[in-house]
């Protein structure tokens, strides 16, 4: 049986006018797991921009619209991107632009694929960063005022009876916030909650309904 709920693989859009260039990096990330998709240039890649977060190959220089230009044009998209260009004609000056604009990386062509890949890794780990802190963001806000301040006096340390003191609430109704605010974040235990307050562990997917 298809296990339907596995995690997609991590998702790779590479750009760039060169076929020879598109296909041989398509196979090889390929076969180290990611989920490639091609574009023949950036007005391609915008007119069917992936849906969900992605890494970007993008070579510099294209027909049409540049690299440069494209990632200017990706903070309109309403989905994340980082991006790794690839380019043999990079100077000082391309560089500091595209770095200015949150590049991820800049590799020289022929690329190396190891450091390739190290600038892939590094890339969805700023990905995987940003969707655990927006993650925690939502559900910090899906908290009541008086779950919030619950949720902040239990990060500290207290007891139900010291937080009950402390906000003019019995340690019962201390008690019930705490179980609602577990339920929103979706933990079974104290040293679940505490864990992600603390540490800011990934959390699990909230329950529907």
């Amino acid at each position: 049986m298809t296990n339907t709920s596995a995690t997609p693989a991590r998702l790779v859009c590479i750009v760039d006018d060169d076929p020879a260039v598109r296909d041989s990096l398509a196979l090889m990330l390929g076969l180290k797991g990611f989920d490639c998709r091609v574009f023949d240039s950036a007005e391609h890649f915008l007119k069917m921009p992936p849906s969900r977060a992605c890494c970007l190959i993008l070579d510099l220089r294209m027909n049409g619209m540049s690299g440069l230009e494209l990632q200017e044009r990706l903070s309109s998209l309403q989905v994340r991107y980082e991006v790794v260009f690839l380019s043999a004609f990079a100077d000082t000056h391309v560089m500091r632009q595209a770095f200015l604009n949150q590049a991820a990386d800049f590799l020289e062509k022929p690329v190396v694929i190891k450091h390739l890949l190290e600038a892939l890794e590094r890339s969805f780990s700023r990905l995987d960063q940003t969707n655990q802190s927006q993650a925690q963001e939502q559900m910090h806000e899906a908290l009541t005022p008086r779950e919030r301040e619950v949720l902040d006096a239990v990060a500290k340390g207290l007891n139900h009876r010291e937080i009950g003191e402390a906000l003019g609430i019995s340690p019962r109704t201390v008690e019930v916030h705490k179980s609602r605010i577990m339920a929103k974040f979706d933990v079974k235990s104290l040293a679940e909650l505490l864990r992600l307050v603390l540490r800011g562990d990934r959390p699990k997917q909230q329950r529907s309904g």
